[in-house]
């Protein structure tokens, strides 16, 4: 993995953690909230946060890969594909195959998300 997945996975985890939390802020002290009833805010479960972020991340991080799988597959298929013609049957399941891996991971977070 290169540096600048690690970081996007970083950055990713951060902000869905902050708008999990920011859910919950008190907004008691601002002017708006003074002049309407007070209203208590719903306490925010952390088993279900956690699902739907393991969701997203198992989506994001599969389709992620997929791309950079698909990429690699699909360029050395048109390379080969462009020096013999009739290895196009041979190698466009290949590209298919990568593509597959988006789905195992929306597979993976409709699971979490059920069970």
């Amino acid at each position: 993995m290169n540096k600048k997945t690690i970081v996007t996975a970083v950055f990713l985890v951060c902000f869905s953690v902050a708008g999990v939390f920011a859910q919950a802020a008190d907004t008691t002290n601002t002017a708006a909230a003074a002049a309407a009833p007070a209203v208590k805010a719903a306490p925010v479960d952390l088993g279900q946060a956690a699902k739907y972020i393991a969701a997203g991340l198992a989506v994001g991080l599969a389709c992620i890969g997929g791309g950079i799988a698909v990429g690699k597959i699909g360029a050395s298929a048109m390379g080969a594909m462009s020096e013999n013609a009739e290895l196009s049957g041979k190698a466009m399941p290949f590209v298919g195959l990568a593509e597959g891996i988006c789905l195992w991971g929306f597979l993976v977070a409709l699971l979490v998300l059920v069970l």
